[in-house]
C-alpha cells in the first residue's frame, strides 16, 4: 500500500467500524480528495517522514558513538597525526578532491599548532571518482615507506584536479619507490580501511566531505579553526 493510501487508511480508523470496509481504490480516492481539499497535508506528512528518518540517523549515529567509539578513535589502520598520545581524538574523513577538504586541512593545522595535546586520525573517504580512489591508496600505501604525513599534505596543497599522474609525480618529488607503492596500494590493509571508512561515515549519517567526529559531537561540513579548538575543549571537559 503506498504512503499515500496509508495515511487515508490511518484517518478513515478513526471513522466508525463500517468506514473500515472500503477498498484500497476508495481510500486513495479519499486520500486525494482530502489532500485537494488541504493540500498541507502532504508537507505535513512529508515533515512526519522527514523527522522520523532524522531520528533514526541520530540513532544510528549515537549508537556508533556508543558501541564504535574504539574504531572511531583507535583503529590501527587508521593514520594518525598531530599527537599521538593526545588526549582528545578529532576524526577527520575527506576526500582529496574535495576544495573544501583542503581548506579543511589548513584549520585543522592551524588547531594543532594551537593545542598540543589533539591527536588527529585521518579517514579516506573517496567518494569524487577514480582519481581520488587512486589518492586514497596511494597515500595510505605510503605508510609503508614512513611518508604519510608527507604525502597527506603534498596531496592537499596541491592544486587542481588530482590524478594517477599528479600522485605519482607527488610521490616521486617525496622520494618514494615507486614500484613498492604501486604494490602496496593493492595491500588488503588499504582497502580495509576506505571499506572501513564508508560504513563509519554511513552509520554516522555523513553525506559528504570534510566531515569531522570530537567527541560526542558530528560536524559535517567545512568547519574552521576556532570552532575546533571549541570542540575540543568541550570535549576535553566531557
Amino acid at each position: 500500500m503506498s504512503r499515500l493510501a496509508a495515511l487515508a487508511l490511518s484517518t478513515l480508523l478513526a471513522l466508525p467500524a463500517a468506514a473500515q470496509d472500503f477498498t484500497e481504490e476508495e481510500i486513495k480516492q479519499l486520500a486525494l480528495q482530502a489532500i485537494l481539499e488541504n493540500p498541507e497535508i502532504v508537507m505535513e506528512a512529508v515533515s512526519i517522514l522527514q523527522q522520523r528518518e532524522e531520528e533514526a540517523a541520530a540513532a544510528d549515529a549515537r549508537s556508533t558513538l556508543d558501541e564504535g567509539r574504539a574504531l572511531l578513535e583507535r583503529d590501527p589502520n587508521a593514520p594518525v597525526l598531530g599527537n599521538p598520545d593526545g588526549d582528545v581524538t578529532v576524526v577527520q574523513f575527506f576526500d582529496y578532491n574535495c576544495p573544501y577538504c583542503r581548506r579543511a586541512a589548513e584549520q585543522v593545522d592551524a588547531l594543532l599548532e594551537r593545542d598540543a595535546e589533539v591527536r588527529v586520525v585521518y579517514r579516506e573517504w573517496p567518494i569524487l571518482g577514480e582519481g581520488s580512489v587512486f589518492a586514497a591508496r596511494a597515500a595510505l600505501a605510503s605508510r609503508e615507506q614512513g611518508e604519510y604525513g608527507a604525502f597527506h599534505a603534498a596531496l592537499m596543497g596541491a592544486r587542481g584536479r588530482i590524478d594517477e599522474p599528479i600522485v605519482m609525480q607527488i610521490a616521486e618529488d617525496l622520494g618514494l619507490d615507486l614500484e613498492r607503492l604501486r604494490a602496496d596500494m593493492q595491500g588488503p590493509a588499504v582497502q580495509a580501511h576506505i571499506d572501513t571508512t564508508f560504513e563509519l561515515a554511513g552509520s554516522l549519517g555523513f553525506t559528504g566531505t570534510p566531515s569531522f567526529v570530537i567527541g560526542d559531537a558530528l560536524a559535517p561540513g567545512l568547519v574552521d579553526a576556532d570552532t575546533l579548538v571549541e570542540m575540543v575543549e568541550a570535549a576535553r571537559e566531557e
